[in-house]
């Protein structure tokens, strides 16, 4: 299971919901406060600024849900399905994944910042202009899926499978190529200067003749 960024712990859970069908449910301005959710129904559910802060989220489907300007902080899920859901501008700082589903997961702008998503399978996922500075990516597998844009400094991208990706303009002062498999990856001419340097190259146009 992921831990959560700097050892902060979850605050303890002052409701359960458990079994729910929200189906197709509007969150809009709804705020939760440390509650657990166990296999809630959120299919097909939007949000348009919804407040879940502390909250445990397991068993939970997502699939089909879309979020605007929502935060998700401090969360943590575990065995979710996020099957062709959408955060827009959304705020998921410091949540954690473990055991979920990512497939055609849309993720556009928001901050998602110190999240923990260690090993997670994003190869038909795609984000784009989100902050996701220091994340947790170890391991990640994301080939032939769509990162653009992204802030990722200081994540952590040991291990990952970035091969076929698509990463123009995002920041790729986190990877190490030794560490990371980029064969076939989408990159602009700034990043390959980057990767370049991180292998301690000497980049410099030569001299006037």
């Amino acid at each position: 299971m992921a831990d959560r960024t700097h050892g902060v712990p979850a605050p303890p859970a002052e409701t359960e919901v458990r079994g729910a069908d929200w189906y197709g449910e509007d969150l809009s301005g709804q705020a939760h406060d440390g509650v657990t959710f166990v296999g809630v129904d959120l299919t097909e559910a939007t949000g348009d600024g919804a407040v879940f802060t502390g909250c445990t989220f397991r068993d939970c489907r997502f699939n089909l849900s879309r979020h605007t300007d929502a935060a998700f902080l401090n969360c943590s899920f575990t065995g979710c399905s996020f099957f062709d859901a959408a955060f827009t501008d959304c705020k998921v700082v410091g949540s954690t994944f473990d055991r979920c589903t990512f497939d055609l997961l849309s993720v556009s702008g928001g901050d998602w910042s110190f999240v923990g998503l260690p090993g997670a399978d994003l190869t038909r996922a795609t984000l784009s202009g989100a902050r996701m500075r220091e994340a947790d990516l170890t391991g990640i597998r994301a080939a032939g899926a769509t990162l653009r844009g992204l802030d990722l400094s200081a994540a952590s991208l040991h291990g990952a499978d970035l091969s076929g990706a698509d990463l123009r303009g995002s920041d790729l002062s986190a990877v190490d190529p030794r560490t990371v498999e980029l064969a076939g990856a989408r990159i602009d001419v700034p990043q390959a200067v980057v990767l370049v340097t991180s292998l301690g190259l000497d980049v410099r146009p030569d001299p006037p003749e």
